[in-house]
């Protein structure tokens, strides 16, 4: 059986974001900036055996900026989710995905 999203390990998830942004020629310290935007952390910092969970919601800053993020991933609309957790793994995609589609940091920077 599949492990969800949220109880995979960050040292997991991390390398996956970084290779769908270097498919398309990006990089992995753009990757980082969203991140960092996003959440605060640093992600040399970051305990990459905490989960996917854990990793957002003991993010030590996270945007409030974050709101602004809208549009669909996976056919599902990251304004309309209700669940906290899984609104955040979303947006967390949706940025990573507009970095892979070329989009300019600044427009993904809200």
């Amino acid at each position: 059986m599949m492990a969800s999203v949220k109880d995979m390990k960050v040292s997991r998830i991390y390398p996956l974001l970084v290779a769908k942004a270097e498919r398309k020629g990006r990089t992995k310290a753009e990757v980082d900036e969203i991140i960092q935007w996003l959440t605060g952390y640093e992600m040399g910092a970051v305990d990459q055996e905490m989960t996917y969970a854990e990793f957002l919601d003991k993010a030590p800053a996270y945007n409030p900026g974050a709101e602004r993020i809208t549009g669909s991933v996976c056919g599902v609309k990251v304004e309309t989710i209700d669940d906290p957790l899984m609104k955040k793994i979303r947006q967390m995609d949706k940025l990573i995905d507009e970095l892979a589609k070329g989009r300019p940091m600044e427009k993904i920077l809200r």
